[in-house]
């Protein structure tokens, strides 16, 4: 594709020859017919030895480059754009495969692709222009909107409701029964999960993450979100529009998270909380409490050289006992102290 008409579909303004180019490449890879970007200046060194055949980089760079450069005012954002025309997915053909076992009570629209060891119970629903990759089971009453898409082996228990252009990655399992349980005695007696797994439109879910269904009412996972793989969702979350979640969180039974939050990897969220909109969580911060305000918040350790770790854990289990000294040491200097009367005087 020439460089002049990606850069009218992605609305950034060519500087330089009108490239031929074929593919999306990093900078300090990419050949004559590769497109690459420029995203962070730490990369500058690699922007002016590119042999990349066009690069995109922001107006401040344009001069930098030693090839046609298309400018944006979010690099990152057009890279992502142009790599989708460079990179275009071919469609899975429309049909069912000879091996998928359906059910007739099944409506799977004309255009949907139902491929290799896939099952799909009965009373389900598949819109249009669905894939379904090989051995992905869609259980009893569910239902899929258009254009959504199942990689390979998804898992979509019970009905469970998945919205248009979803996109679920390889071992997702959707409406598993949540993990709920009541003591009796010394034993456990699982509390049956009637509820039911609610996804919107356009929402991502990767490789081996879980969802699980209400135990009663919905686990709701609203349009736009994303999340990473190895993720849980435990039974009648809910969470906001556009709203990220990078890999290795958990998130306990029937939190609320907001919209447009960011929850970054291995976060683990407490139950019953409430997460205000536009929330941010760094890694592996430890959320035992609600935030009802907007903002960025962290906890955890950062990695240190082990002596100083140990020295650190060792303070750590004596500040109870270094809280109450200074406590007693602030009373001591209050009665010792004189008045203001008595200092006037």
């Amino acid at each position: 594709m020439l460089a002049s008409k990606i850069a009218t579909l992605i609305q950034a303004r060519l500087i330089g020859s009108d490239v031929s180019l074929t593919h999306v490449a990093a900078l300090d890879q990419a050949d004559a017919d590769g497109l690459s970007f420029m995203a962070a200046n730490k990369y500058i060194d690699d922007l002016h030895s590119t042999r990349a055949g066009a690069v995109i980089v922001t107006v401040e760079h344009a001069s930098e480059a030693p090839c046609a450069v298309l400018v944006a005012e979010n690099p990152y954002l057009a890279f992502a754009h142009a790599a989708r025309l460079l990179h275009p997915r071919r469609p899975a053909p429309a049909g069912v495969h000879p091996s998928a076992v359906v059910d007739a009570s099944a409506q799977i629209d004309a255009s949907a692709s139902i491929g290799p060891l896939c099952v799909i119970e009965e009373n389900v629903r598949i819109g249009p222009r669905v894939e379904l990759g090989p051995e992905c089971i869609i259980r009893t009453g569910s239902s899929i909107g258009a254009d959504s898409r199942f990689v390979a082996q998804v898992t979509v228990c019970e009905d469970s409701l998945i919205g248009e252009r979803v996109l679920l990655h390889p071992g997702a399992v959707i409406g598993r029964e949540g993990f709920g349980f009541a003591k009796d005695g010394e034993r456990w007696v699982r509390i049956p999960q009637v509820g039911r797994v609610r996804i919107g439109n356009d929402v991502e879910i990767g490789a081996n993450s879980t969802v699980d269904r209400g135990a009663i009412g919905e686990t709701v996972i609203d349009d736009g979100v994303k999340i990473d793989n190895l993720v849980q969702i435990g039974h009648n979350v809910a969470i906001g529009a556009n709203t990220a979640m990078a890999a290795c969180s958990g998130i306990s039974g029937s939190t609320r998270i907001g919209r447009n939050c960011t929850i970054a990897g291995a976060v683990g969220m407490a139950g019953h909380l409430h997460i205000s909109d536009d929330v941010h969580f760094t890694g592996m911060a430890m959320v035992t409490r609600s935030f009802p305000k907007p903002g960025v918040y962290s906890s955890g350790i950062p990695a240190m050289p082990n002596s100083d770790w140990r020295r650190n854990v060792a303070r750590f289990r004596q500040l109870d006992e270094l809280t109450r000294r200074i406590k007693c040491l602030e009373q001591r200097l209050e009665r010792q102290s004189p008045t203001s009367e008595s200092t006037n005087e």
